[in-house]
């Protein structure tokens, strides 16, 4: 078996986006199939024998998938031996915004046992709890639209099989908007000055110079930084022997609109600067 096959288990929670995700990786040449048990997912090494065949799949699977758990992690180690590269992308989203979704399509939730769409997204988080731990990939659905959707899973994988180095995405967010529930890492940069509190400032953001030079003007954020690429300098190539595909790094301040944004933008730099593959998200910064 040669070791140039990709597989891409989507997986998640009901409601957050699984449809959409498979749909993407279709249009950007995955081979898509739904709702696979997992005791067929060994299958598909056999599929791809063949010079025609396809060689990246993205297999859908949910908790309907009878042992799921159990036979998921056995399909995924049978793949990995065979010498195909895997990983798992996992769709969340917060119980609010699930009930929601629930709610507008007046669907029964697949493990509800009542009429209380509640019920059935606790009891499918508790099975899911381990499996989020073990994925490479976790997507937060909670705020975003379709389109914020596509745009966020293309960017994560349109270059997937051209470039296998590990990916870092970086996300800055405000604190009060709540913590990201897609990262691996989480820094606080709170310590520094607020431009939110210089009236010029204020009405901007990270991404203006005058802000970014505000930030970058505190020593305290050029020792932060520097401490930063000894950590990651360090950490990403442990990761990357590890198996790890992508990492995810959260930097947070109070509104996520000023250093947040400013810290995760030099990061981004510096790390392209050193060879990673990177991409960056603000996730907050329109916010008021």
């Amino acid at each position: 078996m040669t070791n140039d096959l990709y597989v891409t288990i989507i997986t998640g929670m009901s409601g957050a986006g699984r449809s959409e995700a498979a749909n993407v990786l279709e249009d950007l040449g995955f081979f898509v199939i739904d709702n696979l048990p997992p005791a067929l997912i060994g299958k598909v090494s056999e599929l791809a024998r063949g010079g025609d065949r396809p060689t990246r799949y993205a297999l859908v699977v949910d908790v309907r998938s009878g042992m799921f758990l159990d036979e998921l992690g056995a399909a995924l180690a049978e793949l990995r031996k065979s010498g195909v590269s895997t990983r798992i992308l996992f769709l969340d989203a917060s119980d609010d915004a699930l009930v929601r979704r629930y709610e507008a399509t007046r669907r029964r939730h697949p493990l509800s046992d009542t009429e209380r769409v509640s019920d059935g997204i606790s009891r499918e988080r508790d099975l899911l709890e381990e499996l989020k731990g073990e994925a490479d990939v976790i997507v937060d659905t909670t705020t975003l639209n379709v389109h914020e959707l596509r745009d966020r899973l293309q960017q994560l994988f349109a270059d997937d099989a051209a470039d296998t180095r590990m990916q870092v995405n970086v996300v800055s967010f405000g604190y009060k908007h709540g913590l990201p529930l897609d990262v691996d890492l989480v820094f606080d940069c709170r310590f520094l000055p607020n431009p939110h509190w210089v009236d010029r400032l204020r009405p901007l953001t990270g991404q203006d110079q005058n802000v970014r030079e505000y930030v970058m003007h505190q020593p305290l954020a050029v020792d932060f930084l520097k401490e930063l690429d000894s950590m990651l300098e360090m950490l990403l190539p442990a990761y990357q022997q590890e198996g790890k595909s992508y990492l995810s790094i959260g930097i947070g301040c109070t509104g996520g609109r000023h250093r947040s944004v400013v810290i995760a933008e030099e990061l981004v730099h510096r790390l392209r600067r050193a060879g990673v593959r990177t991409a960056v998200r603000h996730r907050d910064i329109e916010r008021a």
